[in-house]
């Protein structure tokens, strides 16, 4: 049998619903090995938590230079992994940290790469939605070892209980990969509300809350859900860039999206349209985003969501 790898993925000290993820799509090309990098001594601890999905192994990779020299020495110990245990494939979590060490690995290793995957078949066909979304695409990789970046929450993850067997790995990194150091750095500053790009529901504002994202953020807190923005609304300055979901912010596939005043722009929609189940609220009844949601309210946000807020927290109570 085949065996695949994917590279855990981790917020804070433990591996997150991606890591399930991703060993669900590999499950289905082969045996999965869940490969661990990290910093000097926390190897152990980090591997224990990955322990949800169909994971065989775990390879954990121990250095300092992880720490020290960023994502160059840690795309420079995955790639000599892969040229060393020769895996069908390695499927990584489709972030800005996951792109950037997918894309390093495949110059490192000459294989191809197939980014922001929304499905993988088990001959290794990625399926992608390209053009903001417009065209699905399926392809695969015909040089080397076949390198896939998957979007979080793209697939239902197996999260049955796991006890992979857990092995050392040697960590080789190269003088090219240490040519640059980290002098500083500081973790994103978390809040109460499920991380974007995690949540199963996501509730994002535009141009039509006029900078006033409070019925907004209540609604969301009202459902556990994480709070998104346009890029109207995070140009103007009324959202952290962070939170803003389309082409040039982050893509998110949750079982619920709620848009409330947002036009529905081409960029927006190819950061959301692949959520499982889309409700607009917008005054505009012309408003784009009413072409590919599943329900619709015409209506102003500021007099639905307080309602819809009330009526959610009558249900909870």
């Amino acid at each position: 049998m085949s065996n695949v790898f994917i590279l855990a993925d981790f917020a804070g000290d433990k591996a997150t619903k991606t890591t399930a993820e991703l060993a669900t799509v590999a499950a289905r090309i082969g045996a999965v090995t869940a490969v661990v990098m990290a910093d000097a001594g926390k190897g152990a601890a980090l591997a224990a938590t990955v322990n949800q999905g169909p994971i065989t192994n775990v390879l954990v990779v121990e250095s300092a230079d992880f720490t020290k020299h960023g994502v160059p020495a840690i795309a420079d110990a995955l790639a000599n992994l892969v040229k060393g245990k020769s895996p069908a494939a390695l499927l990584i979590a489709s972030h800005a940290f996951g792109k950037e060490v997918a894309a390093r690995v495949a110059v490192l290793t000459e294989s191809g790469i197939i980014t922001d995957a929304v499905d993988v078949a088990a001959d290794i066909t990625a399926t992608q939605l390209v053009f903001g979304g417009s065209t699905t695409v399926h392809s695969k990789v015909s040089k080397g070892t076949p390198i896939i970046t998957v979007r979080p929450n793209s697939i239902e993850a197996d999260l049955t209980s796991a006890s992979p067997a857990v092995e050392n790995a040697s960590a080789e990194i190269s003088d090219a990969a240490r040519l640059s150091a980290i002098s500083s750095s500081q973790p994103p500053v978390k809040g109460g509300r499920p991380e974007l790009t995690e949540a199963n529901i996501v509730v994002s504002g535009g141009r039509g809350t006029n900078g006033d994202f409070a019925a907004v953020e209540s609604f969301a807190d009202s459902l556990g859900a994480a709070v998104g923005a346009s890029r109207a609304a995070t140009d103007a300055g009324w959202y952290p860039h962070s939170h803003q979901v389309g082409q040039t912010g982050k893509t998110v596939s949750p079982q619920l999206y709620v848009a409330c005043g947002i036009s529905g722009a081409i960029q927006h929609r190819a950061g959301m349209q692949t959520s499982k189940t889309i409700v607009v609220v917008n005054k505009d009844p012309e408003a784009p985003l009413f072409d590919i949601a599943d329900f619709g309210v015409i209506g102003d946000l500021f007099n639905v969501l307080p309602q819809a807020t009330t009526g959610i927290s009558a249900k909870k109570s």
